[in-house]
Parts: structure tokens; sequence; C-alpha cells
């Protein structure tokens, strides 16, 4: 408040108020959302309409799960050296992480693929969306995969009638071309089309980049479906993508498989073929080392089987020509100690044979396949472990690069393990071909002595005994290799894979996609959201005046008071309605100036505002006719010489007012005009005049209201706008009160400065702000009847005092709360 401005709220503040100003603000925010609840409440209907719609028109999608125990093989012999060299880690222990890797392996999803018929997709059409099938398809379509083919559109199949079907290209640019030449690299083709487009059931359908043909199942005539083709790497691609594997618990050895897709038994099919061609390759990487033995004992019997043959007929032969068929006492205790010493020199050759192989195995880089060494008779243990960790090592290097890359550290850290081992190994062989070859000179020494004893046998006899020695070691070497071969035969029929299927797959009952009623939430939020960000972010933009509260805050002079929008066309509520409650308006300001200019007889008020159109003639005219009504002799003068209005309010004709008076010798009592009330004269600003501000300059004026006030009780300019014209800023000296006029939702924010100006730089005095055009439809919860409850004037009801205007229902529910 200035100085010579009294308090003017002298009347006790409404309970709501007082000490709530928090709860004030929260209040005037939730009315200004409340106007636009219409359109919040058809906003958030539509959001989940939307997702009502989205929930009915997307593709549910289901989780398949299923799991698989990773089991620890057993250690093998000899396994416990590697304890120090940091190999047993590797040692019979399955690699959680490799074993995820090898079931998200593109290698393992082409081959289970192989094994389903998954490249033809089927797909039916219903009202909103085509819907892709899987089993009990009405047509089969058998396509040559050997041959280039046009995959990835949609091709349209119409049955015609039960012998013949029509095709048809969906989207022609859709289509890209599969080489089985080159089948990770598809090329683009134009504009793909059949030129036939009637076939016959059976019919191979041919061309440059198609074949296949299509046989009838269930298909009824008119039924319309389509089909599309795929090629088994890019559908192994996209599987990988959708597939997850992942253990139970950091501490599990079970690993959970899920696929995500809108075909719930293809899920389920694709899944349990997945574990099964994930068993079937682990008992594959078991029967290899079994596999490789007997290749290896094949190759040996090859050439043993020849030699045996050809040493029987030998033997046969000399017995039938030499007429002897057994040794005698002597020979035979010779051709014993000698069979006995050959058994011994078969296996250490035969040791020394596979030791050489397993050495050139080393020396050629580890390409090949590994002879476990006790299938071939070899009990070191060292040498045991050392080729079968060497082959779990590089099993394990296969399951890594089918993921990853030799730059990376698994492979570089799993090949410097192989080097290791290899190095280990090699050191291993060179040591046992050594020691081979000592056993079997040694052997050969003893046969060579033994030799000598069958030199003095007769020269029949020594033959004989040459020829059956013969036999005898080819048979030995013979029944030997078919006993190890019977063995890893055996050893091959019972492997199992060491881990197991725990639980099939199976589909949940409800989909996990679209979430219906999380869509319908988030419809819901957002059908909420964006008007309610929209009404925010259009009030933070929103340059014009609307909150009295703010209107208060930023102006430097108090805010007498709020007046109302008129809800007529009629210029002159106080007049013809006296009952409204915009005349209460009036009468609350009225009632308020006796605290402004106490102990005044005549009353002098000057109405002002920044622009046109904020109503100051109406508020000046208006509050001219309160006072005419109290019996006060008023008079109205129009001094808005550029822009008159008044005339035409009051039915008057502009032709004559202040701007006669000023410019010529007539008085200014021959202007003056009755208004057609009691108690009320106006003075019309008259003719516009070239030169206004100068007019109201002269000291004529200065006598003229001079001599006005004496004659009578209250007089009320109604003056030109004091931001567009310079004359208002003169016509202060002359009033008591001065009134400056805003609109809400018309006056700029900016005008405020305008009034502070006046103020704080021209130095007027006893000004007052008036916020005209109050909507009750703005909601800022400053009470009934504009105004009331606001700290000035009358507070509380106005319930019978004047017209009551009808509040929105939620506007009296939150009134009656407060």
């Amino acid at each position: 408040m200035y100085p010579n401005s009294p308090q003017v709220n002298t009347q006790p503040q409404h309970p709501f108020l007082v000490n709530q100003e928090d709860e004030i603000d929260l209040k005037v925010i939730l009315f200004n959302y409340l106007q636009y609840w219409p359109i919040i409440l058809i906003c958030a209907f539509l959001g989940v309409l939307g997702a009502y719609f989205f929930n009915q028109f997307t593709t549910p999608i289901y989780k398949v799960e299923s799991t698989v125990i990773v089991k620890d093989e057993d250690k093998a012999l000899g396994a416990d050296l590697f304890e120090s060299t940091g190999f047993a880690g590797l040692q019979g222990k399955s690699n959680i992480e490799n074993e995820i890797g090898i079931l998200k392996s593109y290698s393992l999803a082409i081959a289970t693929l192989g094994k389903l018929d998954l490249n033809v997709q089927y797909f039916q059409e219903d009202l909103f969306k085509i819907n892709q099938i899987y089993g009990n398809y009405p047509v089969f379509v058998k396509v040559d995969w050997t041959k280039k083919q046009a995959v990835g559109g949609l091709i349209k199949l119409e049955v015609i009638d039960e012998n013949t079907f029509q095709l048809s290209i969906e989207d022609p640019e859709s289509f890209q071309i599969f080489n089985p030449q080159d089948p990770n690299f598809k090329s683009r083709v134009e504009l793909f089309s059949l030129p036939n487009s009637v076939y016959t059931f059976g019919e191979l359908i041919q061309g440059e980049f198609y074949e296949f043909t299509v046989e009838k199942v269930s298909a009824l005539p008119g039924e319309v479906l389509f089909f599309q083709l795929i090629d088994t790497p890019s559908l192994a691609l996209s599987l990988v993508e959708d597939i997850s594997v992942s253990p139970s618990n950091k501490q599990s050895s079970i690993l959970n498989l899920g696929l995500e897709t809108p075909l719930r038994r293809l899920g389920v099919d694709y899944l349990n073929q997945l574990m099964e061609t994930y068993l079937q390759r682990e008992l594959d990487e078991k029967n290899r080392t079994s596999e490789n033995t007997i290749r290896f004992i094949d190759q040996q019997l090859s050439g043993i089987t020849d030699s045996l043959r050809g040493s029987e007929t030998k033997l046969q032969q000399y017995r039938s020509e030499n007429k002897i068929f057994n040794l005698s006492q002597e020979g035979s205790i010779i051709f014993e100690r000698l069979s006995e010493l050959e058994k011994e020199k078969s296996a250490a050759e035969l040791n020394l044979k596979y030791l050489q192989t397993l050495r050139g195995y080393l020396n050629n880089g580890s390409k090949g396949d590994l002879v476990a060494p006790s299938i071939m008779g070899n009990a070191d243990p060292l040498l045991n472990a050392l080729v079968q960790n060497l082959s779990e090592l590089q099993a394990q290097r296969v399951q890594i690069t089918a993921n990853f890359t030799e730059q990376t550290p698994q492979v570089r850290d799993i090949n410097a393990k192989i080097q290791s081992v290899a190095n280990a190994l090699q050191e291993n062989v060179n040591s046992a071909i050594t020691n081979t070859q000592n056993v079997l000179a040694d052997v050969n020494s003893r046969i060579k002595m033994i030799e000598r004893d069958i030199n003095q046998l007769p020269q029949t006899e020594r033959n004989l005994l040459g020829y059956q020695r013969q036999f005898t070691i080819n048979e030995n070497i013979y029944i030997y290799f078919l006993q190890k071969k019977a063995e890893a035969e055996i050893t091959m029929a019972s492997n199992m894979p060491s881990n197991v299927i725990l639980d099939y797959a199976k589909s949940g009952q409800l989909p996990v996609a679209p979430k219906r009623s999380l869509n319908l939430l988030i419809g819901l939020i957002l059908g909420l959201i964006l008007p309610i960000g929209f009404i925010t972010v259009k009030d933070f933009l929103n340059t014009k005046i609307e909150d009295p509260k703010e209107l208060e805050k930023q102006i430097k002079v108090p805010l007498i008071g709020m007046i109302g929008r008129n809800g007529s066309e009629d210029a002159l509520p106080v007049l013809n309605s006296p009952r409204s409650s915009v005349t209460e308006s009036f009468r609350s300001l009225r009632a308020d100036l006796t605290y402004l200019s106490p102990q005044k007889e005549n009353l002098t008020l000057l109405f002002t505002s920044s622009i046109s159109g904020e109503g100051k003639t109406f508020v000046s005219l208006n509050m001219a006719s309160v006072f005419a009504l109290m019996g006060k002799k008023t008079i109205l003068l129009g001094l808005d010489l550029r822009k008159p209005r008044i005339a035409q309010d009051f039915g008057l004709v502009n032709d004559k007012g202040m701007s006669t008076a000023l410019s010529s010798s007539i008085s200014w009592r021959e202007v003056v005009k009755a208004s057609g009330f009691e108690n009320l004269d106006i003075i019309l600003s008259g003719p516009i005049p070239p030169n206004p501000a100068e007019l109201l300059l002269q000291e004529k004026f200065g006598k003229i209201i001079q001599e006005i006030k004496k004659e009578y009780d209250v007089v009320v300019f109604d003056c030109p706008p004091v931001g567009l014209v310079s004359e208002t800023k003169e016509l202060f000296g002359f009033s008591d009160v001065n009134f400056y006029v805003f609109r809400q939702g018309y006056s700029m924010k900016g005008n405020t400065q305008v009034l502070n100006n006046l103020v704080e730089k021209g130095g007027v005095t006893k000004i007052y702000g008036i916020l005209n055009d109050l909507h009750i439809d703005k909601g800022y919860g400053y009470g009934y009847g504009y105004g009331y409850g606001y700290g000035y004037g009358y507070g509380g009801n106005s319930y019978g005092y004047h017209e009551e205007v009808q509040l929105p229902w939620w506007k009296r529910a939150l009134r009656r709360r407060s």
C-alpha cells in the first residue's frame, strides 16, 4: 500500500483464506484444469479406446518354455595329474556359458530346422489382419530348395474349384532371391511376378526364380489363404534372436529355454526339436572317439586280413606237401616260447605305430581324429588323460568358435590351453616312443636267441615252425583288432548324453503380449496427460492476464475490485439490471471509495487503461450509474476525444461535447446532455478534433472542471488509454481517485508495467487496479459473485441479494468442501 492509500480490506477475511495460501494455489490449479473437464474426459476415453483397439488388432504373443539339466561329467583316469597345470577346470566339467552359447548358436538352429518343415509359412485373413497358421494346412506347398527361390514376399492363393487355384503376388517389391549356392547372401528382384495365375493342384510351377508344387489337403472352393517362402538361414537367424537361454540361478546348472511366438504349437515343436538336436550333438561328440577308433582298426584290419589269409594258405600247403602236421616236443616248446615273444613284439609294434600316428597328428597342427590310447592297449594314465583332455579342449573350441571370432578372449584362451596340452602331450609321446623302441629292441634280441635254437631243428620241422609262426602272429593281431573293435562298438552303443531334458516345452495359456490391462492403463494415462500437458503449455505460454492473484502480485498498487463478465449485450447493467451480480460488483466498489477518499462530499473519479478494449468506458459509465442510483448528482465526462463510445451506449448523438466547449465559446453547460436516468448527466466527447491533446491541456479545461465540481457531487472521467496517448497523464491532477482497468483474458501481462511506471516514475498517487470481465468459467476460486470473498467489498454469501449465477457442479462441490 502507498502512504496516501488507506488499508482497503477492513472486513474479516473468509475462513477459507486464513493461513491457507498453499491450499488456495492447489485449488486454483485444480479449477484451471477442471474447466476443461469435457476435453480431458473425451481424450481419456479416446486413449482407452485406442488401447482397446490396439489390444484387439495386435497378434497375441505366447511364451514357450522348457528346461535342460547340464550335468558335470566324471573325471577321466589320471585327471588328478592336471590339478597343478590349470587344466583341471576343463577336465570333465561343463561350461554353463558354453552350453548357453551352443543352444543359441546358428549352427544348432540350422540343424534343428533341417528336421522341421518350417520353410513355408501359411496365413489366413480375418476381419482386420492376416494371421499365421501352423498345422492342419488347407494346402501343402512343396519347394525345391536346390533351385533358386523368391523368398520373403506374400503369395495369395485362391481356390477356384476342386482341381484349380489362382496365385497372385501381394507385394512384388518385397521379394528376394535365395541362391542355394550362396545361401548367406540374397539378391534383390525388381518386380517379382507369376506369368500364369491359374494352376492345377499337383502341377509343377517353375520359373527363373521359383520352383514348387501346391498339393490340396482340405481346401474348399472359394477359400483364400497366403503363403510365404523363407530360406533356412534367414529363419535360423530370426529364431536365434528370439530364443532366450539363461540359468535358473547363479549356482544352478539348470538352463531355462524360452521362445516368444504367436504360434504356441510351433514354439513347442521347435524347442523340443532344439533340445533333441542339442543332446544328439553331445552324443555325437562322445561317439567321435569310438568312431575314430573303429576307423583306425578297420584300416589295420584291411592289411592284416590279407596277411592272415596268405599265411594260412602257405601253412596248409606246406603241411600237405610234406605230410607233416605237428611239431616235435622240442619244437613245440620252442614255438610256445617264440609265440609269447611274438605277442609282446606285436603289441609293442602296434603301440609304436599308434604313438607315431599320434606324433604325426601333433606335428600336423592337431588336424585329424584322435584315438584314445587305452583303446590301443596303452595303459599309461598320463598319456590317456592328456589325449582325452586335448580332445575335450578341441571340442570346446568348436563350440566356442560357433559364436565367437578368433580374436575374442574366449577363443584365444582356449587356443592357448590347447597349445599347452599339445606341448605336454608331444613330450610324453616322444618319451613313450623311445621306451617302446627300447622294449621292441629287447624283444627282438630275445627272439634272435630263440631262433638259434630253431636252427638246430630238422629242416622240415624248422620250415613248418616258420609257417606256423607267421600264421600265429597274424592270427593274434587279427583277433586283437576284432576284440578292440567290438569294445569300441560296445562303448559307442552304450554312450548317453550327459545333459538331460528336465521339462519338455510347454506354452503359457495367457499371452505375454500385448499386456491388455497395462495397455489400457497406458491409454488412460496418455489420454489424461496429453490434454493436461497441452493446457499446461498453453497456460505457460499465455501472455494474457488470467489469474487475479497473479495480477495482484505484479502491480505495485492495490487491486481494489473485480468486475464480472456482463452476460448480456446491455452496456448499462447497473441501470437496467440492478439485481445482477455485475451490479453488485459496482456497489462493492462504490462502498470501497468511502475508505479510499473519506470525508469528501464531492468526488472526482478517473478511469483509464493500457489499451482500447479493456473496458474502461464500461466501468466508468456503470460507476457513474451506481452513484446516480445512490442519489448523488453525477456527471460522466467523455474525455476520450479520439475514440468516443459513450454516446452509442446511452443512445445519444455525439454532435457536441467537450471538444465543442474547448474549441469554441460555447459554455460547457450547453453541451451537457441528459442520460435519461435520474441524477446522471453526460458530457460527451464531441466531434473528433484534429488536436485532442492540446485541447485538454488548455487552462480552459481546468476552469471547466472546477465549475463542474462545484455543481455535481460525483464527477467521473472516462479517459483515453494511458498506454497509447499522452494527455491522460495530465488528467490525473484533476481527480481524487484514479482507477486502472485490466481485462481478464485480454490485457497483456506486460501492461502491468505501464501502471507501475505511472506510480514509480510518473508520481501518480491514489491509483488503484480493477480487473474487468472476470469469467466465472475461469474458475480461480475467488468466491461466488465476482469479488465477494476476495477481500474487498462485501464478503461471504449473496444469496437473496442479487440474481444468482449458476455455477458448474464441480465448482459447487469444491465450494461445499471448502
